[in-house]
């Protein structure tokens, strides 16, 4: 219990540090709140809240044992002198691939990736046009009275200029809009997956897996609908769909911290740990009698540094049978379906 409260004073602290460090960078970035929107003063402390939440939970994670392995292991990793020059491409690599590109998800179905491709490259699109612009970092003013020129503004300096009709501008007016109809398309398929997929089906839940994706479509949705009504319709109900909009995106950031959405703070130091793989791998050559061996099959596992690494942090938790990171994936199947059938199944016969 102590330990408990112990954590959670100091992933407090932390947190509120991290809020206070992006308050004053709004204040910096927006020249003194000169170029920053009063109007979007909600996603603003939606963003504050949201940088508590992500940085508490985040100590809160790291603080467990097996986190912790993992998050000092990856920068361990990441940082060392050896890896970076034995394999100075790896970190890069990984990185495109594992967090860009997401290559493993492929490997299981290349319409659940283009699905998450599209979802990703949205979400992060969207990122990085809004938060600039709710922070007051990104401004656009004209350049003249007269002419349609534009320029964009970072922290008050001027970066370009451009032409609203030209195509350029177009897309720099309506980067939000593709962000939306990526994030629909990708959404939209998992959704549909999760209703119809009777292996998405199994074992889901409405808070956890349904929630995510619907509040991603609605601040898509509403998105797109503002653009319509301030095209098509003359304004006609833009209110109510910005007031409608500005709700979904407040509230789905509040959310993000402590929902399925996690995982993509998360994610990153999983790339220290495939860099860890993958550089122990090159230590040894490729013959299968340096790779650690299944204590029942004999079949190799990996390399013994990463089946050490796993066993030390099955011991941090104590689990009680860290040895279980000792046998291949088909073998422990295996044991785990005999253990079933003689202390479970046994009971019913």
């Amino acid at each position: 219990m102590a330990q408990r409260q112990s954590t959670a004073v100091r992933a407090t602290a932390v947190a509120t540090g991290a809020s206070l460090l992006l308050v004053l960078a709004i204040v910096l970035g927006s020249r003194g709140l000169r170029d920053f929107d009063s109007a979007l003063v909600p996603y603003a402390v939606a963003t504050v809240f949201l940088t508590f939440g992500v940085v508490y939970r985040y100590v809160v994670w790291i603080s467990a044992p097996a986190a912790r392995r993992l998050f000092r292991q990856g920068w361990r990793s990441a940082l060392s002198w050896r890896n970076l020059r034995s394999a100075p491409t790896a970190l890069p690599r990984l990185i495109v691939t594992y967090l860009g590109f997401q290559k493993f998800l492929g490997a299981r179905s290349h319409s659940r990736w283009a699905a998450h491709q599209l979802m990703f490259w949205g979400c992060l699109l969207a990122a990085a046009i809004t938060f600039p612009l709710t922070w007051g970092w990104f401004t656009f003013t004209a350049s003249s009275a007269a002419g349609p020129g534009y320029e964009m503004r970072i922290w008050g300096f001027k970066v370009l200029g451009f032409d609203s009709g030209s195509f350029f501008g177009w897309a720099m007016y309506h980067g939000l809009d593709l962000a939306a109809v990526m994030v629909i398309g990708g959404a939209g398929y998992f959704l549909w997956r999760r209703m119809r997929d009777r292996a998405a089906t199994t074992g889901q839940r409405f808070g956890y897996d349904f929630v995510p994706l619907l509040a991603l479509i609605t601040i898509s949705v509403t998105g797109l609908l503002l653009t319509f009504s301030s095209v098509f319709l003359h304004g006609g109900g833009y209110e109510f769909l910005a007031i409608l909009h500005m709700a979904s995106v407040v509230l789905t950031l509040v959310y993000l911290p402590f929902g399925k959405f996690f995982h993509i703070v998360q994610r990153p130091a999983a790339v220290g740990m495939q860099l860890f793989k993958y550089t122990t791998k090159r230590k040894i050559p490729e013959a299968a009698d340096d790779l650690f061996a299944c204590r029942k099959c004999g079949e190799p596992i990996d390399t013994p540094e990463y089946v050490a690494n796993l066993r030390g942090t099955m011991q941090d938790l104590s689990l009680g049978f860290d040895q279980w990171a000792e046998y291949c994936p088909r073998c422990k199947r295996v044991l785990r379906g005999s253990a079933y059938l003689s202390q479970v199944k046994k009971g019913f016969q």
